[in-house]
């Protein structure tokens, strides 16, 4: 029997709310309920200020929903959107903090060293050496592709490899990567990756169908992707390639803001237009202090099969142009080229279908750069840290 919402309903009101005197239904604290395929998902409105103590309620209501007959399972997250109805009166206010100790004098206080990155904090993923990911300002620029195919080109090189795909909205990795079903899970909690072409995989793709809209704001697409992250069984891997959604929403920043990032590569075309997003993607990293991979230009050029002629239909080196404007490495330049689209959409990417073939040779070398400049980010964040000689 399907689950319904009034299911739902009826047990996370057995959940009581932050005032201890009612739930957290009749509180108006829960959003919109959606349900896809066994899976409920919605989102609890708490208190901005109070948000990281309101964990355990968020935790009581994933898990009494679990606990229904039916449902495969629960992603619950913690918003803070203000809903108008006056739910914040009925949480009782914090004592007030003690004074702090005054501070001691500017002079006397040791400067702390500047870490090379602001990684320092991020919660890793166990098992998970380095995680990169693969972005672009905007869509349509061959962002899936090139980042499923950089994957099988660093799994070719010798790598362990995992992919994330990140994009909730439109997920591509079950197509690209010819992967069906559902995964299966460890204890009905943890989920296995699916796995094709020696690449260990999760996507919002395998958890709903095709053709149904995601239709969540932002908190509810933070909590998945939180969930396809470390809720995962991803065993050892040397790298997890994670394929974000274009533009520079909620998703890219809570990716950059809580994840330990290695590092970034950012896929653009060569014209101005696209260009000018790349750059909005090139900032956003910059800003949360995540090493720039480099760029890959996409769709770079067209030799015409049966004259063997070239033809910059974009134009030409634009990316290559705007790498070295700042300072940033650029990984290569990737053809617009028949037989990649047309491998993509069977699930075969080039680098599996032909890896022999020219195409799968870019995206190999591609592959090396980025690991090489991986290796050089962490080399880099090894000797900013100070270290302590006892004499």
């Amino acid at each position: 029997m399907p689950v319904t919402k009034d299911t739902v309903i009826e047990r996370l009101k057995t959940v009581n709310g932050p005032d201890f005197t009612s739930n957290i239904v009749d509180l108006g604290m829960v959003s919109e309920i959606f349900i896809a395929d066994g899976k409920v998902f919605f989102s609890i409105t708490v208190p901005a200020a109070r948000a990281q103590e309101m964990e355990p309620l968020r935790a009581a209501a994933e898990r009494v929903v679990k606990a229904i007959p039916g449902v495969a399972g629960a992603v619950v997250a913690l918003t803070a959107e203000k809903k108008g109805g006056g739910m914040e009166a009925p949480v009782p206010a914090r004592p007030a903090p003690r004074p702090a100790p005054p501070a001691a004098p500017a002079a006397s206080r040791p400067v702390p060293h500047a870490p090379a990155s602001q990684s320092h904090g991020k919660r890793g993923v166990p098992g998970i050496e380095a995680i990169i990911a693969v972005a672009s300002g905007k869509g349509g620029v061959g962002k899936s592709t090139t980042a499923v195919n950089i994957a099988l080109g660093l799994a070719a090189n010798g790598l362990r490899v995992g992919v994330l795909d990140a994009d909730i909205y439109g997920p591509s990795m079950p197509r690209l990567l010819n992967i069906h079903g559902r995964p299966q899970t460890v204890d009905g909690k943890i989920l296995k990756p699916m796995e094709n072409y020696g690449l260990k995989v999760m996507s919002m793709g395998f958890l709903v169908d095709e053709e149904t809209p995601m239709i969540w704001r932002g908190p509810m697409v933070m909590s998945a992707l939180t969930q396809m992250l470390r809720e995962v069984e991803w065993g050892r891997l040397d790298v997890l390639v994670v394929d974000m959604p274009p533009g520079t929403g909620d998703a890219q920043l809570t990716m950059a803001q809580q994840v330990p990032l290695a590092g970034a590569v950012i896929v653009s075309t060569p014209q101005d237009l696209a260009l000018i997003d790349a750059r909005k993607g090139l900032n956003m990293f910059k800003k949360v202090d995540v090493p720039l991979l480099g760029i890959v230009e996409n769709m770079s050029y067209f030799i015409a099969p049966d004259t063997g002629k070239r033809y910059d239909i974009f134009g030409h080196g634009g990316a290559r142009r705007e790498a070295e404007r700042l300072g940033v490495t650029f990984l290569g330049e990737v053809p617009l080229e028949m037989g990649i689209r047309e491998s993509s959409d069977a699930g075969t990417p080039v680098v599996v279908s032909k890896p022999d073939g020219a195409e799968a040779k870019i995206y190999r070398d591609i592959a090396g750069k980025v690991w090489d400049r991986v290796n050089e980010e962490r080399g880099a964040a090894a000797a900013a840290v100070p270290s302590i000689v006892f004499e």
